[in-house]
């Protein structure tokens, strides 16, 4: 598993339906800023190419994490307040969050060409 800085390998980044990596050098630095505090942050969704499956599916095109500005956290419970009370220190200006069912997470996005500061849940 290729490290591309700090926590974060590039195979969990990269797109799972094609394998393409284009991640946010900048967003990825926040990111370990965040782990640092948060501890692990698993990954269940990063760079996702407009032709993945979630992605080609959506009315208006493809979304934030086609930019490489987006990342999915599996996470729930304390810790998926931890990662809010610390996104939110970093400023991070898009925040939706799935807390139902088995696949909980918690999306954090950059793209600041998209509304923010936002918050929504799935």
């Amino acid at each position: 598993m290729e490290e591309v800085s700090g926590y974060f390998s590039k195979d969990e980044l990269s797109c799972s339906c094609c394998g393409r990596y284009k991640f946010d050098p900048q967003f990825l630095i926040i990111l370990n800023a965040i782990r640092e505090q948060v501890g692990p942050m698993p990954v269940s969704s990063g760079y996702r190419c407009p032709d993945h499956p979630i992605e080609s599916k959506k009315a208006n095109g493809p979304g934030e994490h086609s930019t490489g500005m987006a990342v999915d956290i599996a996470v729930s419970g304390d810790r998926a307040h931890k990662l809010l009370e610390v996104a939110m220190k970093y400023r991070i200006p898009r925040i939706g969050v799935n807390q139902k069912g088995s696949a909980r997470f918690i999306h954090l996005g950059v793209n600041e060409d998209l509304p923010n500061p936002t918050v929504w849940s799935y």
